[in-house]
């Protein structure tokens, strides 16, 4: 029997950080303060200090922090976000839920990121905000989506959900817009063990705003100042997170160390598509994502000889039964549409070794060029 490879390596993380992990989570079982304890305070300062911002408001995830920038950006009925359809439900998810129309434009074939060009094409008088996604672990093109935005007077909020650490124009992402959205899913570049994730920001009136909105929109206790959901993370969560904090460089600069020795490796091969990082770009490979012609007959190949695979994503959002009736397409959404065809991500993470890098590219390279 084959044995077959981890996509991802939690336990080996953990073996690496098992003294700080369990010292940090001891710490808060010992103090019980569960809710808003202290590590999360100091897991929000030393994140807004790493991304180089003022503000980092931790939430209960990934999704409710996208929510909560919408709601403290004041998006609601009748209003147009522009975004992308190749992404998780999430980033479209909330749209919907503030009674707002998701707008859809295509993405760039190489990056898999929104096309800037087409953002300005697609705005109305209705637009109220853009969302791009900071897909598999490098930045949209921010900088001319930030132009295009200050333009219109338009607000930003950056989906880095898969992005924490990367960096555009040598700023962070998650500080490159009125909101960074970040999620600590264990499967993120920085993830907790359970669900969580934090909106970072410069400003500091929407920052009040997104605290009062993650305590069911206190300003203080028992009074209600605006509508609110229950958004808080759970002290052990930010507490994970710290641990893991003290090891997040030596993480990236190998995740950025394996990237490059994927795509040394996969560039002689022509029947395998290779994801392209911007020279403005640095990215932290939260997927590492190649492109195949017959991916059914390449992820059962790859699959016999051990090695998984998953695909992100395979049915983009303006084809989804429960958005297709709620969106606005602009313009044709065909690098969106053969993407999501063809992507495939193979096993990443950074404990991988050189070793088993090797022995999937090989497996990819036969299943390719059967």
């Amino acid at each position: 029997m084959i044995e077959t490879i981890p996509f991802i390596d939690l336990k080996t993380q953990y073996a690496e950080l098992k003294q700080s992990i369990d010292a940090r989570i001891q710490a808060v079982l010992d103090h019980g303060q569960y809710i808003l304890g202290p590590e999360v305070a100091e897991m929000e300062q030393k994140l807004a200090t790493y991304v180089g911002v003022r503000h980092c408001i931790s939430v209960s995830s990934g999704t409710e922090a996208l929510l909560i920038a919408l709601m403290a950006l004041g998006v609601g009925p009748g209003d147009e976000v522009i975004t992308t359809p190749f992404t998780f439900a999430a980033t479209v998810e909330v749209i919907v839920l503030v009674g707002a129309i998701p707008v859809f434009v295509d993405i760039e074939p190489d990056t898999y990121n929104i096309d800037p060009a087409l953002v300005e094409e697609a705005i109305t008088s209705k637009t109220k905000a853009i969302i791009p996604v900071s897909l598999y672990g490098q930045t949209a093109d921010m900088m001319s989506l930030q132009t295009i935005a200050a333009r219109h007077g338009l607000p930003i909020v950056e989906d880095a959900a898969q992005s924490l650490g990367a960096t555009h124009h040598g700023r962070r992402s998650s500080g490159l817009s009125a909101f960074g959205c970040v999620s600590f899913f264990p499967s993120k570049p920085l993830g907790c063990y359970g669900d969580g994730g934090a909106l970072l920001t410069d400003d500091d009136n929407l920052a009040k705003i997104a605290r009062e909105i993650r305590v069911h929109g206190q300003e203080r206790r028992y009074v209600h100042s605006r509508i609110g959901v229950g958004g808080r993370m759970d002290t052990i969560q930010c507490a994970i997170v710290l641990a893991k904090l003290e090891r997040f460089e030596w993480e990236i600069e190998r995740r950025i160390a394996l990237g490059q020795t994927y795509l040394a490796r996969l560039r002689g091969s022509n029947a395998v598509g290779l994801p392209v990082v911007r020279p403005e770009n640095t990215s932290v490979w939260a997927q590492f994502t190649v492109r195949v012609a017959d991916r059914s007959a390449v992820t059962e190949s790859l699959k016999n000889a051990g090695v998984p695979t998953a695909v992100h994503y395979p049915v983009p959002m303006h084809k989804q039964p429960a958005y297709a009736g709620l969106c606005r397409v602009h313009g044709s959404l065909k690098n969106t549409e053969e993407a999501s065809e063809t992507v495939m991500s193979l096993p990443f993470h950074p404990y991988l070794s050189d070793e088993i890098v090797e022995k999937v590219v090989d497996a990819l390279v036969a299943a390719v060029d059967r």
